[in-house]
């Protein structure tokens, strides 16, 4: 199901020696693909490929503990909180001189792709966000669920152990095979398919960005002070204006919102798509023509909304 796999580059970026693909034509319209856990930048292959045949140029990092993404110091925190995520994006697009892009993702990274659209609007062109509004705080994730959504996110608790830490290290490949499976229950992946991504997955700092990224959701383990103003405006739960398209699987077996649940924090130009057919947690490995036709009406979005905009400030004049 996934298209050839693109040669893939290293570029610094901040803290971070960044791995990652860049595909189509450089001169085009950058759109910037952000995968979440555990998968990889082979989750948009695909889709990459569609992308380009468009005229788009498609940029598909691995994130900080994925693949050959590696910190430049031993000495740096392996930091998996949401905002550092975002600046990881904004050093990687300043890196390549990309002053703006299309932002898409699913899992972590429409998180990301959240809190680019809404702390950096004049990077985002627009944005493509699986599962919709996915922006939290520690606040927010200290309030219970009932016990079902509890039950959803049984490895967040796992995780907060030291025997989950242990487990996670020692099982890491059986761990992504069964949240492919119980988040995409319908897709039949094979196996070369998994074990592209699995060979991501032995990064050396792999463990310590999964298991901080769930502790600090829980107020368990500290984010950096550095980072602590973004973390408190993203606390505040702020709206998004840039065109957006929300996208959801008809049979997503991960925890995730209903989309009325976040309609209103998207203010600008917006659609929510639902791909059908048994289309799980991974949407643009499982249905990538439904996640790039929703990148392409973006796009649109962000052009005519541009054109509009010179349309009435000529009729101010």
């Amino acid at each position: 199901m996934n298209g050839e796999q693109p040669e893939l580059a290293h570029i610094v970026a901040g803290e971070l020696e960044v791995e990652y693909a860049d595909v189509g034509p450089r001169t085009g319209p950058a759109v910037l693909l952000l995968h979440g856990w555990p998968y990889d930048l082979h989750a948009f292959d695909e889709a990459a490929a569609l992308l380009a045949d468009a005229g788009y140029r498609v940029l598909a990092p691995n994130l900080r503990g994925y693949g050959g993404t590696r910190f430049l110091s031993e000495d740096a925190a392996r930091n998996g909180e949401q905002a550092v995520l975002a600046t990881d994006a904004v050093a990687f697009l300043d890196a390549l001189g990309v002053a703006d892009a299309i932002v898409a993702g699913f899992d972590w990274g429409a998180r990301t792709a959240n809190v680019l659209a809404a702390l950096w609007p004049e990077r985002v062109r627009g944005q493509v966000a699986v599962s919709g509004y996915l922006v939290g705080s520690q606040a927010a994730n200290a309030q219970p669920l009932p016990p079902a959504g509890e039950l959803a996110w049984w490895y967040q608790f796992y995780f907060a152990t030291e025997r989950g830490r242990a487990g996670y290290d020692r099982y890491r490949e059986d761990f992504a095979r069964l949240i492919w499976e119980t988040a995409s229950p319908q897709w039949r992946f094979d196996e070369a398919t998994f074990q592209r991504t699995a060979g991501s997955l032995a990064n050396p700092d792999h463990v310590a960005i999964v298991i901080h990224n769930y502790r600090w959701r829980l107020g368990l383990a500290d984010g950096d002070p550095a980072l602590a103003d973004l973390e408190d405006r993203l606390a505040a739960r702020p709206p998004i204006a840039v065109p957006t398209v929300t996208l959801e699987g008809d049979a997503n077996g991960a925890p995730h919102p209903d989309a009325a649940s976040y309609r209103d924090v998207f203010t600008g130009p917006y659609e929510h798509r639902v791909a059908t057919g048994g289309v799980g947690h991974d949407l643009p490995q499982e249905a990538p023509q439904v996640f790039a036709d929703a990148i392409v009406a973006v796009g649109r979005m962000a052009r005519d909304g541009s054109a509009r905009a010179v349309a009435e400030g000529a009729r101010d004049v």
